[in-house]
């Protein structure tokens, strides 16, 4: 039985007694947030973590601590990984299949959120092309390093909720840009990847899942103005205490980072596999009713096989790649 966790659980405390030595992990954005604290719990206990980061420089100092602080058999190394360039996607896959070593965890942690309208080098929405796109094509390149018994943790969000993927028009050549409309689409993209990738890869022993971190200040909300998540907050808690309930506040980075590792190291992998969990175990409401900020929920149209499928094939189409 999985030990329980919740919402105010850190990576520390999820990962507390775990000896991950001999485990290697692949993770997206070590420059900031949630990516260096997944890294540096990952690395404290025992594991060799390979941090993917578009601006090595900044990587480099924003991850000076995690290996001065560890003096136990984990490490970490970094490289170069821009998401919005398919070029630079497929120049790391394919350095880390010239390494052959293989890798027990991928968690594809970078992502961009309600950015002004741009296109990636490839010309796809940048929030689309980024978030799932870049991750779709560096997770299929690198599979066949997957270890039986491995795991694939998709980084999505609450804010799935915002939109469906639309396979019509996903790069608003057609429909007014919303950049939060756009954050969902790839959000909701973010789960769909991992739905089909555990259906196609369970049988060699390899599951996926996807995860809501929670509301945390990190980097990602550099695109909003500077005081959004304070007014947020303040809105979420007027509403509570109208209700007569305790105020809400958000996660630190600890409690962000600790659903992704307890999804990749500590759930059995029947229980997370094809799923969608957040605040350490799999969401249980499944909905189109309306949801609150702060509650817990799904929508069915991001655990839909069908709509997974739909994505992957046109995912193959736009990146011209088979897999």
């Amino acid at each position: 039985m999985t030990p329980s966790f919740g919402s105010t659980s850190t990576t520390d405390e999820v990962l507390e007694g775990r000896d991950l030595s001999g485990k290697r992990v692949l993770v997206t954005g070590v420059s900031a947030g949630l990516g260096v604290e997944t890294a540096r719990a990952l690395v404290a206990h025992g594991a060799h973590v390979v941090g993917a980061a578009r601006n090595l420089e900044k990587a480099e100092a924003a991850t000076r601590g995690v290996r001065a602080a560890n003096a136990g058999s984990g490490r970490l190394e970094l490289v170069e990984l821009d998401l919005a360039s398919l070029a630079s996607v497929r120049r790391c896959a394919d350095d880390l299949l010239r390494q052959g070593e293989p890798f027990d965890l991928v968690i594809a942690n970078a992502g961009v959120m309600a950015c002004p309208f741009g296109l990636t080098e490839d010309g796809f929405e940048l929030q689309f092309g980024t978030n799932h796109l870049g991750h779709f094509v560096l997770v299929n390149r690198i599979a066949s390093l997957l270890r039986a018994g491995s795991r694939v943790v998709s980084l999505s969000s609450a804010g799935h909720r915002y939109a469906d993927v639309d396979l019509d028009d996903p790069h608003f050549e057609r429909t007014r840009y919303e950049p939060f409309v756009a954050y969902g689409r790839s959000k909701t993209a973010n789960i769909l990847f991992a739905v089909e990738l555990d259906r196609r890869l369970r049988e060699r022993g390899t599951r996926a899942t996807a995860v809501h971190p929670g509301v945390i200040a990190t980097e990602l909300g550099r695109h909003l103005p500077g005081d959004s998540l304070s007014t947020l907050v303040e809105r979420i808690n007027a509403d509570l205490a109208a209700q007569g309930k305790p105020p809400f506040a958000p996660k630190t980075i600890p409690q962000g980072a600790a659903t992704s590792v307890w999804a990749g190291v500590v759930a059995e992998a029947d229980e997370v596999g094809g799923r969608y969990c957040e605040n350490c175990h799999v969401t249980a409401r499944v909905t189109l009713d309306p949801i609150d900020p702060i509650s817990e929920g799904v929508r069915p149209y991001a655990l839909d096989p069908e709509r997974a499928a739909a994505l992957w094939a046109k995912s193959e189409a736009f990146v011209r790649e088979r897999f």
